[in-house]
């Protein structure tokens, strides 16, 4: 009997730490981050920020999700060493997507939450400040799951040789204009706002209906409508086509896309989905 139990406290001591659960079943312990956090779908953060590794969305090396923001609460699931770096897998309401081998985040960036802790609160900035910093944004590289288009200071700090994340993705121009005010991935934006009516319309009468911050999205990628005249976008550029934060002229671009896609007032489901795009309209009317 003795020797039962001492296993079954051993046990207990083995499952405890791994939840992070108290006794009574209460809420993981919570971590805030304390500056731009890199949130990766694996691990091993060393490898990735080895320098030895290129962070090529093109031939699939994507283990970046986003960028936390300051601020931005998790939920920690369980903690683990890896090549020397203590890493913590977490869940957070900023980033509601499943991700198959979880969510991990280096413990550097992040520090413990007091009880009391509350999830970030983004402020929708001024439209004019918003189309300011898409614009600041024009020429930086398209980065996988970046936004932040100058890159993460204390990636620079930890890891020297690797990829500081200078640049951004298609939802990432607009998470960073918007102060993480806008959902983060185009599966979620293509139902974001309201929908503009454009099922069936010409590309110049599109074109015409189109108001700044407007998107331009289907699940896969987004284009903000930057002003009365231009779209602005981050493309991948694989294949050795154009790639990084580029504007387009709003009928051009509008024809580029209905050479291969078909307007719908809502996204379709299955694959008509692949043939498809929409319009929403998400900010304020009048703007602020």
């Amino acid at each position: 009997m003795k020797t039962l139990l001492l296993a079954t406290i051993a046990l207990a001591l083995i499952i405890i730490p791994l939840s992070n659960r108290t006794a009574s079943g209460a809420s993981p312990k919570k971590v805030v981050a304390v500056s731009y956090a890199p949130v990766l779908n694996t691990p091993d953060f060393a490898g990735s920020f080895s320098g030895k590794v290129q962070l090529d969305p093109c031939r699939g090396v994507r283990p970046i999700e986003f960028v936390a923001l300051p601020g931005t609460l998790f939920s920690v699931e369980g903690e683990q060493e890896q090549n020397g770096v203590k890493v913590l897998r977490v869940t957070s309401n900023d980033y509601p997507y499943p991700s198959k081998t979880g969510l991990f985040v280096d413990t550097r960036f992040v520090e413990a939450a007091g009880p009391a802790a509350q999830e970030r609160r983004p402020h929708l900035p001024e439209q004019v400040e918003i189309q300011k910093r898409l614009l600041a944004a024009l020429g930086k590289p398209y980065v996988w799951g970046g936004n932040v288009k100058d890159g993460v200071p204390l990636l620079r700090r930890y890891y020297p040789q690797g990829d500081p994340l200078s640049g951004v993705d298609c939802s990432g121009l607009l998470y960073q204009a918007t102060d993480g005010f806008t959902p983060r991935n185009t599966s979620t934006l293509i139902g974001y706002g309201e929908a503009v009516a454009v099922a069936g319309l010409s590309a110049e009468a599109i074109a015409a209906k189109l108001r700044p911050l407007d998107l331009l999205v289907w699940n896969g990628h987004v284009m903000v409508v930057l002003d009365e005249n231009s779209i602005i976008e981050s493309r991948m550029g694989c294949g050795g086509k154009p790639s990084g934060v580029m504007i387009t002229p709003r009928l051009e671009l509008v024809r580029q896309i209905m050479k291969t896609r078909k307007p719908a007032d809502s996204f379709p489901k299955g694959s008509a989905g692949a043939r498809s795009f929409v319009v929403r309209r998400w900010f304020p009317a009048g703007g602020r």
